[in-house]
């Protein structure tokens, strides 16, 4: 596939480009305007917290990127590579389809940001995220599974300890989603028969002097007084520096006993925007791409870049603020560039006013500095409902959001816990005689355990290896990125356990027999001629 653009990263950025795009092109635009995506929808990240609270349905809450985008072709898969010199992208769409390349004329990245919280111990395990909607739904899922839990505990401490929940963060992020769990709290907890004589608690650890600083002290004030009011504990100047599977350290001293942390701090650069950055000696501003107010890269007429990842310089500012109300705005001004590129015309550089900031801190309550009028309370609290509903995207959306919250107005929220795990975390596969495990070339991302029958590993016509029980298959180099080298076939009734990357990495780590059986079965050594040693 060829475009003349494609655009890396189904953000706001990116899908406001090429809703543009497809806009202007028509039915063309799908020919022309490939936009690549990891998930096949825009989620609108401002309301997650509302989600996580179980105040509106995480369905009400995104779009489907194909509807979305118009007649933009939506490649929704994981790219492994950017070659800038040979106009192409390396894209994996999973087990049976990858290694695809993308080529273009020009390029858009809109990658956006990760969320890296090793710098804290045990964050990375026991931490908590609201980065999208996956993460709104665990979190939901874990606030109503520790109410669950602490219900049947038979210890007072033990209680205790489920019923208090740590949120790391006083911005906008983090005031929201602990005005949310304060919400949620209080509006089920009285459903808990063995509760009713415990209070929980909510503790929100803040670095800075006052919470909300992008808009205000006075406005940070307020909200720090509304959310105590209510019951939150607020720990201003402080740091979280470790945390265990019961407690979260802070750096005062203070251990706190909880089994729930939320981390809204810990933004880091796409690993994808780094590496290409590095490779191809492209500018940086504290891990953002540096644009020339065209949103071109410097040094690069066909590359461009915009939302988070992007450092665009406006009127006497290095660069953006990484929020939102930029990104999209950022993603239509440059689809009216890349028109002008293909006209030949000159191209306008970016400019755009902050309008202004919201924050809801629950219980029908916000602060708001629009175009530098700062209000708060019940109105705020109207005005931020307003300002989300014009922007989220599709009619649909916007009546179930309506309806949402006049529900909520009436009805307690829902906490039907609906379980998302898997019922087998060691997948197996039934192979009857004859059928292929993989091809030659077919994506190599596990390694096999034969439970039971025969699987015979060959090249071509010649037969390299004859596996049975208890053996190991697995491709010599974990990245390859040519997939498996040969093809392997059950020779009688089998099945194999597969054990993905993530599970293989985290059984290295414990033992080093686990270790040497894995680099054996690379090597392709057989268990009956080597054995790991313990």
């Amino acid at each position: 596939m060829k475009f003349d653009v494609v655009i890396a990263g189904g953000g706001f950025a990116g899908a406001y480009c090429a809703r543009t795009l497809s806009r202007a092109w028509g039915p063309n635009a799908g020919r022309r305007v490939g936009l690549i995506a990891d998930q096949n929808i825009l989620v609108f990240q401002p309301m997650l917290a509302e989600v996580a609270g179980a105040a509106l349905s995480p369905l009400s809450v995104v779009n489907p990127l194909r509807e979305f985008c118009g007649h933009s072709n939506v490649l929704r898969g994981k790219i492994r590579d950017i070659q800038l010199e040979e106009h192409r992208i390396v894209l994996d769409a999973g087990v049976y389809t990858s290694n695809i390349s993308i080529e273009f004329n020009h390029l858009v990245i809109a990658l956006g940001g990760i969320v890296d919280l090793s710098r804290v111990p045990g964050m990375p395990e026991h931490g908590l995220i609201l980065k999208n909607v996956g993460d709104a739904l665990n979190l939901r899922r874990t606030l109503i599974h520790r109410l669950e839990e602490a219900n049947l505990a038979n210890s007072p401490d033990v209680i205790r300890r489920l019923l208090t929940f740590v949120v790391v963060g006083g911005g906008y992020s983090g005031v929201e989603t602990a005005g949310q769990i304060l919400d949620l709290i209080a509006d089920v907890k009285a459903l808990y028969q063995n509760l009713r004589s415990f209070s929980s608690r909510v503790v929100l650890v803040h670095s800075g002097p006052f919470l909300l600083p992008d808009i205000g002290e006075r406005l940070g004030r307020y909200a720090e007084e509304q959310l105590r009011a209510r019951g939150l504990e607020v720990r201003l100047n402080s740091r979280v520096t470790a945390i265990t599977a019961t407690k979260a350290v802070i750096d005062n001293g203070e251990c706190i006993e909880t089994c729930c942390v939320v981390s809204t701090i810990g933004n880091a650069p796409h690993p994808l925007v780094t590496s290409l950055a590095k490779r191809y000696s492209l500018p940086q501003l504290k891990g953002r791409l540096v644009t020339e107010p065209t949103m071109q890269i410097k040094g690069h007429p066909n590359v461009w870049s915009i939302g988070d990842c992007a450092a665009i310089p406006v009127g006497d500012q290095p660069s953006c603020p990484p929020t939102a109300q930029y990104a999209l705005r950022q993603g239509t001004q440059l689809a009216k560039n890349l028109e002008r590129v293909f006209l030949g015309d000159e191209l306008l550089p970016f400019r755009f006013t902050n309008l202004g900031q919201l924050a809801s801190i629950g219980h029908r309550t916000a602060v708001a500095d629009v175009l530098g009028f700062q209000f708060s309370g019940f109105l705020a609290w109207w005005f931020w409902r307003t300002v989300y509903m014009a922007k989220l995207p599709g009619v649909e959306r916007k009546i179930q959001v309506i309806a949402a919250w006049t529900l909520d107005l009436f009805f307690r929220r829902d906490i039907s816990l609906i379980s998302l795990d898997p019922s087998q975390t060691l997948p197996e596969a039934h192979l009857e005689q004859g059928d292929f495990l993989f091809h030659p070339g077919d994506p190599a991302g596990s390694i096999y355990l034969i439970k039971s029958g025969t699987i015979e590993v060959h090249q071509g016509d010649i037969v390299i290896r004859k596996l049975g029980i208890g053996e190991v298959l697995a491709e010599p180099t974990w990245a390859n990125e040519n997939g498996w080298r040969y093809g392997a076939v059950a020779t009688s009734p089998s099945t194999v356990v597969a054990l993905n990357s993530k599970v293989r990495e985290t059984l290295s780590q414990f033992t080093p027999a686990f270790r040497q059986l894995f680099q054996l079965a690379s090597t392709g050594e057989s268990s009956e001629t080597s054995s790991p040693k313990p």
